[in-house]
């Protein structure tokens, strides 16, 4: 009966503490099962990639021999994917056109015969439905706790719109996915540019022009190994809130948000004595903005009190701007740090707020959501020390110290001034 009763009382305390503990801060560095690369390539193969303008060759020959050799020098590890827009139907009907797109490999380990295979096969056909095939390489790529990848490789611009392609890899960059769009132009043309550059932007990926078939080939295997080098966990989803006291708890990681225009985001960390805050703060210029701009990251005390800032700022120029910050708990007198010397040490954590704001404003016609995507890092290390200096003492040991130099300085000017006054005289 004793030992039923103290089992209880246990168990009831263990209870207790828990709810007095509250909700355990958000995590960004709990470790996932590992995932390999994943890469899907989408090609165009609508009617104008019959142009026979890179090298003399047709657009479509120039891609598949790239696909090839990207296929041949795969790496093992990585798992690809290829899905072709405009391969199948070549009717006038613009609605049953625009449904045009299939994935001809799976995305997973490759069967490189069946690969080369699948895509020799391919002839310029239809309409050029860009954005839809975007959304359906995302669902063939899945969801994970890794970075995946598109290269998607056109001469044209969507012809299919609505979906819009930009307004779909801002919908997908917004959603959380961890997906990164690189693209490649085939036709220089400042339209489809300037398409492409949106859909890079927009999920933090890059835009090439390729004029030859050797350039083609170098950016996809290029993209394909970088797919390797950035496989990587991808930042915990987060959501900032308007005000300090009810900001999630964050841990050191990497958190990705969204922002919107002129907006002020609040985040909170535990810190405790002897440690510092290091933060930093991206923001990516998805959209198009008006120049002179700014991104403001703040350290505050929960009660608002500003303990540090950051800021950068941009002309309309950068793609990403960024923001960082240190803090560490310091006494703010060093007389009142002296007078507690015998207190307890506090143990208890401090709760600093952290504040990222932007000074963004769209352009006419710009969209304002989703909001800007921003990553935010953040880490608490061992306080660094401040460098030793001399240590010249304080009050009556510094005043006898400069006493003693200012003495012996006057008695060597002195002297020397005697000996130049007799040498003088002496000439």
């Amino acid at each position: 009966m004793i030992n039923f009763r103290r089992s209880t009382a246990v168990l009831f305390g263990l209870l207790a503490t828990t709810a007095l503990a509250g909700p355990a801060p958000a995590r960004a560095d709990e470790e996932p099962a590992p995932e390999p690369p994943r890469v899907e390539l989408v090609l165009d193969v609508s009617g104008s990639m019959r142009a026979a303008d890179i090298d003399g060759r047709s657009r479509i020959s120039v891609a598949q021999q790239a696909f090839n050799e990207v296929v041949d020098a795969l790496p093992e590890e990585t798992q690809l994917g290829i899905r072709v827009l405009g391969a199948t139907y070549r009717g006038k009907d613009k609605k049953v056109g625009c449904q045009d797109t299939q994935q001809i490999v799976p995305v997973g380990p490759v069967d490189r015969s069946a690969a080369k295979a699948a895509v020799a096969t391919l002839r310029p056909t239809g309409f050029t439905p860009v954005g839809l095939a975007l959304r359906s390489a995302a669902q063939d790529l899945g969801s994970g706790t890794t970075t995946r990848r598109i290269v998607l490789i056109t001469d044209g611009e969507d012809t299919c719109a609505p979906p819009d392609p930009c307004e779909v890899a801002r919908e997908l960059a917004a959603q959380g996915t961890s997906l990164v769009v690189d693209t490649l132009g085939l036709a220089p043309d400042e339209k489809v540019r300037q398409q492409l550059l949106c859909i890079a932007s927009a999920t933090g990926g890059t835009y090439t022009a390729a004029q030859s078939a050797e350039e083609l080939t170098d950016r996809i295997k290029q993209l394909v190994e970088r797919a390797g080098d950035t496989h990587t966990r991808a930042p915990t989803v987060v959501g900032g809130t308007n005000a300090c006291d009810s900001a999630p708890l964050l841990t050191p990681g990497v958190y990705a948000d969204r922002e919107a225009f002129s907006e002020h985001r609040y985040y909170r960390v535990p810190i405790r004595p002897g440690q510092e805050l290091r933060a930093s703060v991206s923001m990516a210029l998805d959209r198009a903005v008006n120049r002179d701009y700014g991104v403001l990251l703040r350290a505050t005390a929960a009660d608002g009190r500003e303990l540090v800032r950051g800021a950068d700022a941009g002309s309309g120029r950068a793609d990403v701007l960024s923001a960082g910050l240190r803090w560490s708990a310091t006494a703010d007198d060093e007389d009142a740090a002296e007078t507690e010397e015998s207190a307890a040490p506090v143990v208890e954590p401090t709760t600093v707020c952290l504040v990222v704001s932007n000074s963004f404003a769209p352009r006419p016609g710009t969209a304002a959501t989703p909001g800007m995507p921003v990553e935010l890092t953040i880490d608490v290390v061992a306080a660094a020390p401040a460098p030793d200096g001399p240590d010249l003492g304080r009050g009556w040991v510094l005043l006898a110290l400069l006493t003693v130099a200012g003495l012996i300085t006057g008695l060597l000017a002195g002297l020397l001034t005697r000996w130049w006054v007799a040498t003088w005289r002496e000439n």
